[in-house]
């Protein structure tokens, strides 16, 4: 059985070892390649080297938030979707990533199947405007 993300590669930021480890464990298990990091300018890094096809990104980083990480790679040209986890529920935050090109914003504790669900949404649509693009 193949799953819905194979071959999809997933970069997780969080500076929460658990959080970090149950996304990985999730995003695995539906086939996705994944690199976890726990701090903004790992991200960056992880990033700049090798990008990805989706980054899973806390608000709330050590070394550089979350907004600086997300304004820095939705700079590149070819950059990679975003879903920007906090649990932060103020309204100003999600605005603000918004205008910094974020794609997703969930509330944590976000359910892992949610989670899941909404990367292959989002690695669909991806992937269905490119066919349309050709």
């Amino acid at each position: 059985m193949s799953g819905k993300l194979e071959g999809v590669r997933i970069l997780i930021v969080d500076d929460d070892r658990d959080i970090l480890e149950s996304f990985e464990a999730a995003l695995q298990a539906e086939g996705a390649e994944t690199l976890a990091v726990q701090d903004g300018n790992a991200a960056v890094a992880a990033c700049m080297e090798e990008p990805p096809d989706l980054v899973v990104l806390d608000m709330m980083l050590p070394k550089r938030s979350g907004f600086l990480v997300l304004e820095k790679i939705k700079g590149f040209e070819d950059s990679p979707l975003v879903i920007m986890v906090t649990a932060n529920e103020g309204h100003r935050h999600q605005a603000y990533a918004e205008s910094l090109g974020v794609d997703r914003y969930l509330l944590k504790p976000v359910p892992l199947q949610h989670l899941v669900n909404t990367a292959v949404e989002m690695i669909e649509a991806e992937e269905a405007e490119m066919e349309g693009e050709e």
